[in-house]
């Protein structure tokens, strides 16, 4: 079909990252999945989430959103900040050094992007002091001392003279004149000779950062500047814990600054005790919230219709945005996206139900799904054999070099999948902290849809509902193996009754059977 054409081009060619797309693009293509409301709370705040949920496109549609509000927003990709030195040789230099030489390169960015604002907006640097404030922040962090060996060498001259004069000669009246003068001191010299041998290091003290900042931020005319630090598991773990401790004695005490920060919860490290037993970092929960989870926005079990919704209009966006609209033509609303470019409703929904609510996943499963598609409209075959294809190519290859995930994957699609007909399962809270669990999770393996179910028959126990990821058990649907629902409902005498829930609403004396033990696993 001939009009489809251009749409499946267009679906192919969706930026897959946000950092690759313009302010306005960002702006246009965002869909909001609920986080938007609690971003804009004047609170620090940690948003976790995995590999593509979204954390960047959130925090840029917020960075575009402020400007112009009588707030400046400065956002920094962590992974563009620092040098090879302090972020690769961390035996040589030591956590506080690379720390150190992270920093400067961080309010650098600061600097600059608040210097760019004030240059496009002249009322907001107009107060007098502006300039020296911003050479302030620029000489607070430009502190060098010279560690190493000091050799101090003297050297003291002492020296002694006498001088004599007599003179003689014949007065006015033939008279005899004589004068006898003498003079005697003493000179004592000491010179001192100081030399340094070491490395240059960088000396920035919290207390000179502070000031500079807010005078900074004084001497602007806005309200509040916001620190949106993106990327932040791309920082060293140990170095991640240092520069938490920056943030909280110099920019969170600071009532004119908010900090945002996007993280990996598996992978965050804001805070550790060094080898002396001093507490570094911040403590989460007190000192800076962690209460948005792009995970939990993203999870759709049992909501379908808001699932479909979400992701449609999320497509309807990218398509209908200036790069594509001229060419995308076909598209007058949500509903012409699934006549033009599916063979019907199924086939996108199959493409929702593969996404397992990251968006990142829907737009490569559906860009290889339209490659697959040439002139045709997408099927549920398509859209079947390209979930396999991103899952082979992107997920399970990560998985082979994460220890010991891969062998527990198979574990538990044997277990679950083959034996039980069913593709998910629960896992006690106490176990939800094993490396290879996390693993998976944090691959897009498996996927976390509910926390804290409880059971009759295990009081004081709470449990988490996982299911397995869409593209891991592709290749067993239409055969005997195909998982039949979420959980499976056992009987009285814990037989398998044929019946599955998608998530119960309950406790779980019915589904005591469906709980996965990792000791089981780990014994095999």
């Amino acid at each position: 079909m001939a009009s489809s054409t251009p749409i499946n081009r267009a679906l192919g060619l969706i930026p897959k990252r946000a950092e690759q797309q313009a302010d306005t693009e960002l702006r246009s293509t965002f869909e909001d999945s609920g986080v938007v409301q609690s971003l804009e709370s004047i609170d620090n705040q940690i948003v976790y989430g995995r590999r593509g949920t979204g954390k960047t496109h959130a925090l840029r549609y917020l960075a575009t959103t402020l400007a112009g509000e009588e707030n400046i927003a400065v956002y920094v990709d962590l992974r563009t900040v620092g040098s090879p030195e302090g972020l690769y040789e961390g035996a040589e230099i030591g956590p506080v050094q690379r720390t150190a030489r992270l920093l400067v390169d961080l309010l650098t960015s600061v600097h600059d992007s608040i210097f760019a604002a004030a240059v496009e907006d002249e009322g907001l640097g107009s107060d007098s002091n502006f300039v020296a404030s911003l050479d302030g922040l620029l000489a607070s962090i430009s502190t060098i001392r010279l560690d190493g060996e000091v050799e101090t060498t003297s050297h003291q001259e002492n020296s002694t003279s006498n001088v004599g004069k007599f003179s003689l000669g014949l007065g006015s009246k033939r008279g005899i004149e004589a004068d006898v003068a003498a003079e005697s001191g003493d000179r004592h010299q000491r010179q001192v000779t100081e030399t340094r041998k070491g490395g240059e290091k960088l000396a920035i003290n919290f207390t000179d950062v502070a000031r500079a900042l807010r005078a900074l931020a004084d001497s602007l005319s806005v309200h509040r500047i916001w620190i949106l630090l993106d990327e932040w598991t791309s920082v060293p773990p140990k170095v991640q814990p240092y520069l938490a401790a920056f943030l909280t004695r110099c920019v969170l005490p600071l009532q004119s600054f908010t900090v945002k920060i996007t993280a990996i919860e598996q992978q965050a490290v804001f805070r550790t005790v060094a080898d002396d037993g001093t507490v570094v970092g911040f403590e989460v929960g007190a000192d800076i919230t962690a209460n948005l989870s792009l995970d939990d926005f993203m999870v759709f079990e049992q909501e379908e219709d808001r699932a479909r919704e979400f992701f449609l209009r999320l497509f309807y966006k990218h398509l209908t945005s200036g790069k594509f609209s001229s060419t995308v033509n076909e598209l007058h609303g949500e509903t012409d996206l699934i006549t033009h470019g599916f063979t019907d409703t199924r086939a996108f929904d199959e493409l929702v139900r593969a996404a397992e609510g990251v968006p990142r996943d829907a737009i490569n499963i559906a860009a290889i799904a339209a490659r697959r598609a040439n002139d045709g409209r997408i099927s549920i075959p398509h859209v079947r054999t390209a979930a396999r294809q991103w899952y082979q190519g992107d997920k399970e290859r990560a998985v082979r070099d994460l220890p010991g995930a891969l062998d527990l994957l198979n574990w538990v699609i044997d277990k679950v999948i083959r034996d039980k007909k069913a593709r998910g399962f629960l896992v006690n809270q106490r176990d939800s902290g094993a490396d290879s669990l996390q693993a998976l999770f944090g691959a897009r393996v498996l996927h976390l849809v509910r926390r804290g179910y409880s059971a009759q028959d295990a009081p004081g126990e709470r449990f988490d509902v996982y299911v397995i990821d869409y593209g891991a058990y592709v290749d067993l649907i239409s055969t005997k193996n195909a998982p039949l629902g979420v959980l499976p409902i056992y009987g009285e005498g814990d037989e398998l009754t044929g019946d599955y829930v998608d998530v119960p609403s309950q406790d779980l004396r019915a589904l005591r059977r469906a709980v996965l033990d990792l000791k089981e696993f780990k014994g095999e």
